[in-house]
């Protein structure tokens, strides 16, 4: 992302995407949509549909869901291609290491996603653009763009350049550590009492439901976690804690960097 197109953006972060924006915003991530409007769709936020219902815009949501599916498929096809003799859970674990929200964020922000993101007004000033569910979700509803686009071909190509280091480094390591069996080991290390899970919120619509969980160390929170299934989320409330507590991180390494 060039300071050009951020401040174009700065300007105008509730606005849709103009057909100039549409434009820079392809030449950014780096790929040329035929039908550009599917590109705007990628990266529009229900926040700004919430905000904006006269408007009559749709949300990327149905792209998230698409995109979703085409990853796993691109993802999993690549590692079965690449282990022949892996069994099928360590396969399972590796696609689970590439297909993750702070993976596909950190990929949305290599290619400067935030910077086209259509969000409402609330979410815009709280920091939206930068949010690492925000950035995975606008890089499936991305894929899932492209696949309607330009069909699988293409979007196998776009997926892998966007993954082949993510894929490339869980080819070659073995599968990460549980973050919640991270989190148990170091509290019983330290005599204490295994963790509590308390889901505190559940929302979005039915077929993308999304979980809030936090973690309770003798009886205090200790961290809060996000995710589209209840298991996810408690993950990423066992990865906060750990990193709260001065641990290791969920991959098993040392929390200093």
């Amino acid at each position: 992302m060039n300071l050009a197109q951020s401040d174009l953006r700065t300007l105008m972060p509730v606005e849709p995407l103009s057909a100039a924006d549409i434009v820079r915003g392809q030449e950014s991530v780096g790929i040329s949509f035929r039908d550009g409007a599917l590109f705007a769709l990628a990266l529009t936020h229900r926040s700004f549909v919430n905000e904006n219902p006269a408007a009559g815009a749709e949300s990327n949501e149905r792209l998230e869901f698409l995109g979703d599916g085409v990853i796993n498929l691109v993802v999993g096809y690549r590692l079965f291609a690449e282990a022949p003799g892996a069994a099928e859970g360590a396969l399972t674990a590796r696609r689970a290491q590439v297909v993750r929200r702070e993976t596909l964020a950190a990929a949305a922000q290599r290619m400067g996603l935030g910077s086209w993101l259509v969000m409402g007004r609330g979410e815009a000033l709280s920091g939206g653009a930068e949010r690492a569910s925000n950035l995975a979700n606008a890089f499936e509803a991305l894929v899932g763009a492209v696949f309607l686009d330009q069909g699988f071909e293409a979007t196998y190509e776009f997926t892998l350049r966007a993954l082949a280091d993510d894929i490339a480094a869980a080819s070659l390591a073995g599968p990460p550590k549980d973050p919640k069996s991270v989190l148990q080991e170091l509290l019983q290390a330290n005599g204490r009492k295994s963790p509590e899970y308390s889901t505190i919120a559940t929302g979005g619509p039915e077929h993308q439901r999304t979980f809030v969980v936090e973690v309770l160390v003798d009886g205090q929170v200790s961290g809060r976690g996000e995710g589209r299934r209840k298991i996810d989320a408690e993950r990423a409330a066992a990865t906060d804690a750990v990193r709260a507590l001065g641990g290791q991180n969920a991959d098993g390494d040392s929390g200093e960097r």
